[in-house]
């Protein structure tokens, strides 16, 4: 069950910086792209929700966000922003590997089904998809 609980926190982390990755992003960001991007965080906000109440079901305490997270390169305008919305997807991407890795089959197939969303979001925002996201 701790390996469970493990993979859980891990994509609850990836959840949790990709929240506070759109709210950097957003402040670069106008009309289609900055609704893409509202849209985007709240559904980093409930699949979070998902995942803190997955945690606690097994009995576990998730994983507090970070007050900051240290940005991969400066955000400083639009197409910044953009690269920077797809770098957070490919870690929520990343972020539900392991739970794909665990022996429970219902949450092997939640992550499996929770690696789709990112994926497409990341490839919307750089233009163009990957061979297996997430890696």
């Amino acid at each position: 069950m701790t390996s469970a609980v493990s993979a859980l926190q891990a994509a609850l982390a990836a959840e949790n910086a990709a929240i506070y990755g759109y709210g950097v992003a957003g402040a670069y960001l106008s009309g289609s792209a900055e609704s893409a991007a509202t849209s985007d965080w709240h559904a980093h906000l409930v699949a979070r929700d998902t995942l803190q109440s997955m945690i606690t079901r097994l009995g576990a305490t998730p994983v507090a966000a970070e007050y900051g997270y240290e940005l991969p390169f400066t955000v400083d305008d639009g197409s910044s922003a953009a690269k920077l919305a797809a770098y957070v997807e490919d870690g929520v991407t990343n972020g539900y590997l392991g739970v794909v890795a665990v022996a429970n089959e219902s949450l092997r197939s939640f992550g499996a089904r929770a690696m789709l969303d990112p994926a497409l979001r990341a490839a919307r925002w750089r233009g163009s998809t990957e061979s297996f996201p997430g890696f």
